[in-house]
């Protein structure tokens, strides 16, 4: 029988946005349940929680977010806490965890990802639920370019120019290709609307068109993209603003070219909870809802991810013109639109 609390944090999950749950709120109870389960066995029993994220979340995961919370799991309860994580291309990812991987809590790049884990057999409630409708961090797409800046690129369209090599991460294998498809294409449609009055499709198709005559890599991932552009591969790279500062912290010769207008990434948690016991879910929602904790939020912010807090976000450079999947219908339609009916019949295969 499902013990009385567990049914009432899953139905506290359900009512988030009215009364969200705090660790505060949930640690005490887990105590209490915890201790009971210790009384009846006997002994206590050291716990696993398996994180699958995309490729870019594993330094602050696992640099800082990772140890905090085990440290304070173990100086309240005296139980041994491993958070193990495993990392790649969001879509890989993805696909991995609809094919069974053992994951219970996954960090995707894409909220079309996320959506695809809601399904009985693997996700029964909604990442939406959580706190910020399950966003727990944000980036904008940018552009890396050489110190120096030698091919002058100062905005999507002069990646289109004649002898500039671009990286660009995969977009049948990252979140990242996705969301540089979105934020190149993008970008022409909304600023020909804001100087026209009206979305310009062949504009901003034509672009797509010629910036990928120029790619000359796809990375599976952010993370694969970043490395080939330290090995000196390419003129300029697509990627999150993420990557960029921190390749800008570890001094690498580069610059980061901020688009005038660029897509604002946002990043999807979702609880694997098809097979958890109550008391396992209970104690995984309490390690996913302290993701929004200042702590973590501090952490995803050192990282160089934008914070959902915004009083974090001072020292990001202001966007001019941003805009989100929102504002192309949602990422459903979005990656119809672009990915499949642009990109992959237009430009891929010449249609």
């Amino acid at each position: 029988m499902v013990n009385p609390m567990f049914r009432r944090l899953e139905s506290s999950q359900s009512n988030a946005k009215i009364l969200p749950i705090t660790l505060a709120f949930l640690l005490p109870l887990l105590l209490l349940f915890l201790s009971a389960c210790r009384r009846s066995a006997g002994e206590k029993h050291d716990a696993t929680i398996t994180l699958y994220g995309f490729s870019v979340v594993k330094e602050p995961l696992e640099n800082e977010i990772f140890p905090a919370f085990e440290k304070q799991w173990r100086e309240k309860t005296g139980q041994q806490l491993h958070l193990a994580g495993s990392y790649g291309g969001s879509e890989v990812v993805t696909n991995q965890i609809v094919n069974g991987a053992e994951a219970e809590i996954a960090i995707l790049s894409i909220e079309r990802h996320a959506d695809r884990l809601l399904r009985p057999d693997v996700a029964r409630n909604d990442w939406r639920k959580l706190p910020h409708d399950g966003i727990v961090n944000r980036t904008p797409m940018v552009i890396v370019v050489r110190q120096g800046n030698p091919k002058r690129i100062r905005d999507f369209s002069d990646l289109g120019k004649p002898g500039v090599k671009i990286i660009h991460c995969d977009p049948t294998s990252s979140g990242a290709g996705q969301w540089s498809l979105l934020a190149i294409y993008g970008s022409e449609m909304i600023k020909s609307e804001k100087r026209d009055g009206r979305r310009n499709e062949t504009r901003a198709t034509e672009l797509l068109r010629k910036i990928w005559k120029n790619v000359i890599t796809t990375p599976e991932s952010a993370r694969a993209a970043r490395t080939q552009f330290e090995r000196n591969e390419g003129d300029a790279l697509v990627t999150y603003e993420l990557e960029a500062l921190q390749m800008q912290d570890k001094k690498q010769p580069i610059e980061i070219v901020m688009p005038q207008a660029t897509v604002l990434c946002e990043h999807p948690v979702v609880i694997i909870d098809h097979q958890l016991t109550p008391q396992k879910y209970a104690l995984i929602e309490l390690f996913v809802r302290s993701l929004w904790e200042r702590p973590a939020q501090d952490a995803w912010v050192r990282a160089r991810f934008r914070s959902v807090l915004e009083e974090l976000n001072g020292q990001f450079q202001t966007i001019p013109i941003p805009f989100r999947a929102a504002d192309f219908g949602g990422w459903d339609k979005a990656y119809k639109d672009i990915a499949e009916d642009v990109w992959k019949k237009q430009i891929q295969l010449g249609n």
